[in-house]
Order: C-alpha cells, then sequence, then structure tokens
C-alpha cells in the first residue's frame, strides 16, 4: 500500500501551494473540488508577486481521476458539464502567469494526469504510477497535451492500451521532468525558484509568447466524445469492469 505523502513544510516565498484534498477518495475530481481549484486558479492568475505554483495531492494518492460517487444520479448532460469544466480547469493551469509545479505520488490517473500534465515541472515520487483510461468510456480529454510532451505514437499506445506508466518511463517519455521523493520536495523547491533568473511579469511574458496548447481543439475534442449519447452508461460499463476486475459487486 502506497505511504500518504508528508507535506512539504513550510512553503518558500514567492510560492503558491494548492492542494487536492479528498484523501479518502484518492483526490477523485468532484464537482466541488472542482470549482474550488478554479476559483483558487482566478486569483492566482492576477498576481504578480508569485515565482511558482506547486500543486500536490494529500494522502496516498495525488489523483485518481474523475470522482464516479454520484454516477447513479447523473445524466448524460450533467456529466458532459462536469468534464467541460475540467478541460477549463486544465487550461487555466496552462495559463497560470508563473511556473507551475506538480508533484505526484501514488496514483496519477486520468484527469489527475491530465492535470499534471499541463505544468511546467511534473515532478513524481519513484513508485507513482499514470494512467490514461478516458478513451476506455469514449472520452478524449488531455490527449492533445500529452502527444505534446511524450510524441503522438506513445501517446496513441498509452491511451489506446490503457497501459499503467511507472514513473521511470514517464520520466524516459518527458511526462515526468524529473523524480522527486516526498522528503526532498522542499529542497527540490527552493532550489527551483533560486534557478529562476527572470522576474513573475517577464516570466508571464515568456509563457504569453510561447505556443499555445490548441485551448480551443482540445474542447472541441472533448465536447465531441463526450455528447454521443450513452455517456453515463459507457461510465457505468467501465466502472462495473473495474469492479469485476477488483472482486468487487457491480451494484
Amino acid at each position: 500500500m502506497t505511504a500518504p505523502a508528508r507535506r512539504p513544510g513550510v512553503m518558500p516565498p514567492g510560492l503558491h501551494h494548492l492542494v487536492l484534498d479528498r484523501p479518502a477518495r484518492g483526490n477523485a475530481l468532484s464537482a466541488d473540488l472542482v470549482d474550488r481549484l478554479a476559483a483558487d486558479l482566478q486569483v492566482v492568475a492576477t498576481r504578480t508577486d508569485l515565482g511558482a505554483l506547486l500543486l500536490t495531492g494529500d494522502g496516498p494518492h495525488f489523483c485518481t481521476g474523475f470522482d464516479l460517487t454520484d454516477l447513479d444520479t447523473s445524466t448524460d448532460t450533467t456529466l458532459l458539464a462536469r468534464f467541460v469544466h475540467i478541460e477549463l480547469l486544465r487550461q487555466a493551469l496552462c495559463a497560470v502567469p508563473c511556473t507551475t509545479i506538480a508533484w505526484a505520488h501514488g496514483r496519477a490517473w486520468g484527469a489527475g494526469a491530465d492535470l499534471l500534465a499541463c505544468t511546467d515541472e511534473r515532478w513524481a515520487a519513484a513508485s507513482t504510477t499514470f494512467r490514461f483510461p478516458g478513451a476506455q468510456f469514449g472520452l478524449v480529454l488531455g490527449t492533445r497535451r500529452l502527444a505534446r510532451l511524450v510524441g503522438a505514437d506513445r501517446a496513441r499506445r498509452w491511451v489506446r492500451d490503457g497501459s499503467t506508466v511507472g514513473a521511470a518511463e514517464a520520466l524516459q517519455a518527458g511526462l515526468v521532468t524529473r523524480i522527486v521523493e516526498a522528503e526532498d520536495l522542499q529542497a527540490q523547491l527552493h532550489e527551483q525558484l533560486q534557478r529562476q533568473a527572470i522576474d513573475g511579469p517577464t516570466l508571464a511574458a515568456v509563457k504569453a509568447a510561447l505556443p499555445g496548447p490548441g485551448d480551443d481543439a482540445a474542447l472541441a475534442d472533448l465536447v465531441r466524445s463526450a455528447a454521443r449519447p450513452g455517456l453515463r452508461g459507457r461510465i457505468q460499463a467501465y466502472r462495473d469492469r473495474l469492479r469485476a476486475a477488483r472482486g468487487a459487486p457491480s451494484t
């Protein structure tokens, strides 16, 4: 069993810490959590005093993906809206005008892996695993960004096969930029901030000048895939397969 991550301790000046804080649910992205993260990012986007933003998960996992707790009372329409909000959250994280750092541990699966892929520095403990299962229920979320990081062929293979990717492979492929254990995280954060040679406003201007991630196309990919009738049924079938694989009842 993966041990809970230790908090990185006192944050260095100029760093904003954003925490996925639903450890009892593996930090799965509920509607409420997505709304709170989006509101926090709106505030961060107005600040010029930040050198970096750190995204971590509380408990034994970074983020296990989309929260399925209320699936039985959801509809295709409400699920579509939730996935759109997650895509907009991804885009807001990509656009933060300072260096963004995600530190993953345990599982970084589904929408959790997609969030990590949106950050500038993608750190992970050596035992972290990554998966991109959305296509197994017909959803296209974050695929363009993943392909930019690891290459189209590798991204296609990971998504198509539902691969579980270890941290070493993710580092070699470019999804992860550094292996960092919990006890080293604070020191690595200090080093990262000391390494940066330009101020916040200049860094924001540099990021704005770089080629964009194709936000409109990514949103269109998602909406087209999620709007296909039967979304709830496809997710239900996926959940039942997971439960069957664990030997749990499907109802």
